[in-house]
């Protein structure tokens, strides 16, 4: 029920002064200064390096470039208009990218905060990227906090990013006039940097057991979770942060460890577990007897991985088969292709006439090796339809590569894509890397938003779909591909050729079944739908929806589609804690918001009456409070508990209780 104004998410803290704990590590930077030579008054160099060395720095750091320019852009969302820019770094404090308002850009080029300039404490004395990457630690320097005299207009708040070893690879930094200093600026850097670092581990470790985990599971898939992966036969590999301080052990002391000896659960039993047509949260006891909650992806990329998922599913199978058949494989295989159908097609057949329509259609085409190209809006579950059409596809024991064409840097796409050799280009890595389309060999290769592919690379990918033969960046060899591809999007790719984005000829190859995956808002098993997600989401919990929410839920445009739904729904199981029965004082403030807003915009109100509607909404959630208040004697403290608010918001809801 929280809502907070404008003025709360924008209002601006005063300025740190001389005691913000951080004079210590001030104090010594300014050493390390002095040491290094540089004198306050000095005009520092601000030359970038070349353009040639710019395109091999950002080559060097590819993965760091790729994962770091999306959090970015959301980092520079929340602070657009601020006099504020986003900055991404390398692990010498040299910025490969970055993102600035045009009021701040003329203050930022006098002091060069562009791609090519290097921000070590070496080069630039005591600044907030420097001194992270000589400490370690998140860094605030503001104002005559820097050594050198000609950044002293500047207030900058830098987080440095961590690989799975714990080494510095890169810094995240915001900088800007030192006017404009905001106090959340630093919490937001450091959330946007542990958002690179969790991405840049799972990329890592792309064919592996990948826990994540968490003693309160409504954290499980938050910033706040542990990871940890682990090779296919259960050997740890690698935790992040979080999942190094929850299982409370050094790196080098889980070496030795496995997902067994760590979270007392058989490799197995965790293989039998996403066997099971809506397997919920994993209940796990580790090493130390902490009690927690996990969710495991098991990635089928490497051959070595699908032979041992194929030797668990044996190990699964009917114990007594093997005494009656001498063949006994055949029937393990039959009980593991079973299992798979049950998150497949029919798993997703919930009953409404478009979907089941869209299903049979794909059913017919199954290993026929006719492309699919899904439409439908962001959230349809285009990705979720793709998946069960692989699971029930006889290249099922094969790899799912899935390549979101829409989220790689055009200037990577092409590396991604068809892989290079060693020595392709300076910088690469040696042996080179293998493509996507290569890694879908023998599987399905599915590309989301397709519609985002650059055009000079779709040709290449039209010739790769013809001649089924695939050439790394560097080489002269060409090497067979056999994949089944399955492509999505939520553009019109007509209008898209008519505007030249799209080239024509590889639209009629993409298109030899086209489906369309309806809205949310258009479906009829809406109530089958809720139901299986409170399922998947409890955690074991059995929860309903009242019929005052599901009236709203029908009444709702559902822009967002399941995705929002989802997410609406794993929110109100946690505010409805013990209740089991979600009502309206379990929905967020901006769900009911929209509905309010959407049905004054049907009835055709005036911008008066859509006020009024917000005023009506503020008098229901006062009677809410009223009448948790009155259940709970009068007790504040206790209301604030039952309704999952602070006790600041029940006062500011309802005046009079001062």
């Amino acid at each position: 029920m929280h809502r907070k104004s404008a003025a709360d998410l924008n209002s601006a803290a005063a300025p740190p002064q001389g005691g913000t704990g951080m004079t210590e590590a001030i104090e010594t930077s300014h050493q390390r200064s002095l040491a290094y030579g540089l004198r306050p008054g000095a005009e520092p160099d601000f030359g970038p390096i070349g353009n040639n060395e710019l395109s091999l720095l950002i080559e060097q750091n590819r993965m760091l470039h790729t994962h770091g320019v999306p959090a970015m852009e959301t980092l520079y969302q929340q602070i657009v208009n601020t006099h504020n820019m986003v900055i991404l770094t390398d692990a010498n404090g040299v910025i490969v990218h970055s993102l600035g308002d045009d009021d701040f850009l003329e203050k930022a080029n006098r002091v060069a905060l562009k791609p090519g300039v290097a921000w070590s404490e070496r080069s630039k004395g005591t600044n907030a990227i420097g001194t992270a990457i000589a400490e370690k630690v998140p860094t605030l320097v503001h104002a005559d906090q820097h050594y050198l005299s000609a950044n002293h207009f500047l207030t900058c708040s830098a987080a440095p990013i961590s690989d799975h070893r714990g080494n510095v690879i890169g810094v995240l930094d915001v900088s800007g006039d030192q006017r404009s200093f905001h106090k959340h600026t630093m919490a937001l850097v450091r959330m946007s940097a542990l958002m690179i670092e969790n991405q840049l581990f799972a990329a890592a470790f792309e064919e592996a057991i990948t826990l994540h985990f968490h003693v309160r599971p409504e954290f499980i898939g938050t910033l706040m979770e542990g990871i940890a992966s682990f090779s296919p036969g259960g050997r740890f590999l690698a935790a992040n942060k979080n999942g190094l301080f929850q299982l409370g052990l050094a790196f080098s002391a889980l070496q030795s460890h496995t997902f067994s000896s760590l979270f007392g659960l058989p490799v197995s039993a965790l293989f039998d577990h996403y066997r099971t047509s809506a397997p919920g949260l994993l209940n796990l006891c580790m090493h130390n007897g902490v009690r927690v909650y996990g969710k495991a992806q098991l990635r089928l990329g490497s051959s070595a991985f699908q032979h041992g998922f194929a030797g668990r599913a044996e190990a699964g199978a009917d114990p007594h088969a093997a005494n009656h058949d001498p063949h006994a494989a055949a029937p393990s295989c039959h009980a593991a292709s079973a299992a798979r159908r049950l998150s497949g097609l029919r798993y997703l057949n919930t009953g409404d006439p478009q979907l089941e329509l869209v299903i049979d259609k794909v059913t017919k085409v199954l290993g026929r090796d006719i492309p699919i190209l899904i439409m439908g809006e962001t959230g349809t579950g285009k990705e979720l339809l793709a998946q069960a059409i692989h699971n029930d596809s006889p290249r099922a024991m094969g790899p799912f590569i899935a390549v979101n064409c829409a989220s790689i840097p055009e200037t990577l796409i092409e590396s991604e894509l068809f892989g290079y050799e060693d020595g392709a280009f300076t910088g690469a890595r040696k042996k080179g890397a293998v493509g996507k389309i290569l890694q879908a060999n023998g599987g399905t290769l599915f590309l989301d938003e397709i519609g985002d592919m650059p055009f000079g690379l779709q040709a290449r990918l039209l010739r790769v779909l013809q001649e089924r033969m695939v050439t790394p960046l560097g080489s002269s060899k060409s090497i067979t591909v056999n994949v089944e591809l399955i492509c999505a999007t939520n553009h019109n790719l007509r209008e898209r050729m008519a505007r030249g984005l799209f080239r024509e000829d590889l639209y009629y190859r993409l298109n030899g079944l086209v489906v369309k995956l309806p809205p949310l808002r258009d479906r009829s098993d809406l109530e089958i739908v809720v139901k299986k997600i409170l399922a998947s989401e409890s955690n074991g919990g059995r929860y309903t929806v009242s019929t005052e929410i599901f009236q709203l839920f029908r009444q709702h445009k559902w822009p967002g589609n399941f995705r929002q739904l989802t997410n609406l729904l794993r929110t109100a199981i946690v505010m409805a804690g013990d209740e089991h029965e979600i009502s309206l004082r379990h929905m967020p403030d901006d769900f009911l918001d929209d509905i309010e807003l959407s049905q004054a915009r049907d009835s055709g109100a005036s911008t008066d009456q859509m006020v009024a509607s917000g005023a009506n909404l503020e008098a229901m959630e006062q009677s809410v409070i009223m009448k948790s208040l009155d259940a709970h004697g009068g007790n504040v403290s206790a209301t604030a508990r039952a309704l999952g608010v602070s006790r600041n918001t029940i006062y500011r809801k309802v005046p009079h209780l001062k």
